[in-house]
């Protein structure tokens, strides 16, 4: 049964919400792939803090947006100390509203040559 609570009572998210559930939909991974992709994303401006991960992780998943996993990789290039996490299909849906709430301030920001390359806007 498909959830049926409305996935725009979630948003706005939280930034670090936002890229887990980005990171997360490409598949699943573990804390320091969170990290490290959210990171190359970017461009190493921004670096989140193994804290404020596992908090938001635990929201996430209380939320019924982000689920652990028991799924691992192949013995060799696994670490029995990482826990996995993957998006649930509810997760997915609040972070396309969420995209999309973002996608209309961007449409704004450009409307109003925030981001059209004037001034060094962009």
């Amino acid at each position: 049964m498909a959830d049926p609570r409305n996935p725009h009572d979630f948003t706005p998210l939280r930034p670090v919400e936002f890229e887990i559930l980005l990171v997360l939909s490409g598949g699943e991974s573990h804390g320091y792939g969170i990290i490290k992709e959210a990171e190359e994303r970017s461009g190493g401006r921004d670096r989140m803090e193994t804290g404020t991960l596992y908090r938001a992780l635990r929201r996430l998943t209380s939320r019924g947006m982000v689920k652990p996993t028991d799924r691992r990789p192949a013995p060799e290039s696994d670490d029995e100390r990482r826990r996995y996490f993957a998006i649930t299909a509810f997760g997915r849906r609040v972070a396309t509203a969420e995209a999309r709430r973002l996608e209309t301030q961007v449409d704004a920001a450009r409307a109003r040559a925030l981001l059209s390359g004037v001034d060094g806007g962009g």
